[in-house]
This record gives C-alpha cells, structure tokens and sequence, in this order.
C-alpha cells in the first residue's frame, strides 16, 4: 500500500478545509446551532418530552447527523470534481497509486471533516441542554461510520457530475428531504402506522435511529437492525467507488 501518496492527497485535501474554514467548518456549525434554537425552542415549548428524553436533548442526535450526511457527500464530491474537472485526475489516475488508495484517500480526508464537525456541534449542543451520552463507543463508531459511507456516496456523485450544477442535484433534492423525513426532529413512533410503515424505507431512519440509541440506550429500532443497514450502505457504496475508478467509468475520454 503506498502510504506516502495516500497522506500527500489527505494532507492536501485537509489543508484545502482551514484555507476555507468560514465555509468549511464555521458556516455547517451555526446553521446547526440555528436549527437547534428554533426547533427547540418553538418546538421545545410544546413537546416537553419525547420517549422520556427532553425534546432539546431529543433533538441532538438528528441535528449531529444532518449536518454529517450533508457535510460528508459535499466535501467529497467537491473534492473528486475539482481534480476532474481541472484535468489534474489524469496525473492521479497514471501515478503508482491503486484505486482503492485513491477512494480511501479522498474519503477519508471527507470523513475526517465531517466526524470533526459532528464533535463541535456536540459541544456546541452541551451549551444548550446537559447531554448524556449512554454508549460512547456506539456512538463513534457510528459517527464515523456514517461519515465514511456518505463521503464514498458523495465521492460517486463527483465522478458522476459534469457541472457544478450537478454536485447539488441529488443532495438537495433526494437526500436532504429523505434526512429531514428520517426523525431527526421527531420519533417515528409518533407517526401514523402507515407511515411508519413508509418510514422503513428511508435509509436515513437506520442512522438516525441507530445514532440516538447511542445517547439515550433506546430508539424506534433494533441497534443491531440500524448498525446492519448502515454497514450493507457502506460495503455497496464502497465497491462501487471502487468500480468506478477501476474502470475510469465518466474520467476516461
């Protein structure tokens, strides 16, 4: 494995995150902290409790994973199409460097942003409403497993995309409205029994779900049916980044 040009392209893409920090880390984090305020504060007056958890504290998990799903297929499918589309990915895809060097070098640097974001907005939810965390390890395990999957998701629509136009196509129009559909504001017990129902199909539920389970050591689903579907995500999106780099599938004129 050649480690020198995996951490010249994790260093290079990090050092692109602090030259951009306002927009990088600052910007995803208030925007967190804004939604924190309204929803719990308009919604929080309203709904004392959910499940038997304070709907400030409810509400921590879901915010900490829209902003990582968000952040992570942003970082990098911005970080995948720059190269692409500057013409630099031909001098990466001639260097002694295996393809899956490259995905993992490039996802990682993504994830690595993303889990870093996700612990500030926790700190930064502390502020807010005492937080008690039940199963720490759980929990960033899950963090980063999350972070990692959304990243290759995100590194696929890079290589797909052939506009700027394209990189906010699919995020804006299928995973923020599955994300927001998936609780994170909400319990899905809350829901009718058809939608609950409905509620199954979205993706988004199981990491959501999964992930306040391990604040609170209870959620809508099994950890081990929520843990299952997020590791199933993982293994599909990371064989085909490595498929699509493998084959040069929209990089090869």
């Amino acid at each position: 494995m050649n480690l020198h040009a995996m951490r010249a392209i994790y260093n290079f893409e990090m050092a692109r995150t602090w030259r951009t920090i306002t927009q990088s880390i600052i910007s995803p984090v208030l925007s967190t902290a804004l939604y924190f305020v309204v929803f719990g504060s308009a919604i929080g007056s309203r709904i004392a409790h959910v499940d038997g958890v304070s709907y400030g504290a409810f509400i921590v998990p879901g915010l900490i994973m829209l902003s990582v799903l968000t952040q992570s297929i942003s970082n990098a499918s911005f970080g995948i199409y720059f190269p692409k589309f500057t013409g630099t990915i031909y001098e990466l895809l001639s260097a002694p460097i295996s393809h899956l060097e490259i995905v993992l070098s490039y996802v990682g640097a993504a994830a690595t942003k993303s889990v870093v974001i996700g612990l500030i907005i926790l700190a930064t939810a502390a502020l807010f409403v005492p937080i008690h965390i039940e199963h720490p390890v759980w929990m960033f395990l899950f963090l980063v497993l999350t972070a990692v999957t959304f990243s290759l998701f995100g590194f696929i629509i890079g290589i797909w995309a052939d506009g700027f136009e394209k990189l906010q196509l699919i995020p804006m129009l299928i995973v923020m409205p599955l994300t927001f559909l998936g609780g994170p504001f909400y319990s899905i017990s809350m829901l009718p029994p058809l939608w609950q129902k409905l509620s199954m199909l979205n993706p988004s539920v199981y990491l959501i779900s999964g992930f306040r389970w391990s604040f609170f050591g209870s959620s809508e689903l099994h950890i081990g049916v929520s843990f299952s579907v997020t590791l199933v995500f993982f293994f599909v999106a990371l064989w085909f980044a490595t498929w699509i780099m493998r084959t040069g599938w929209r990089l090869k004129a």
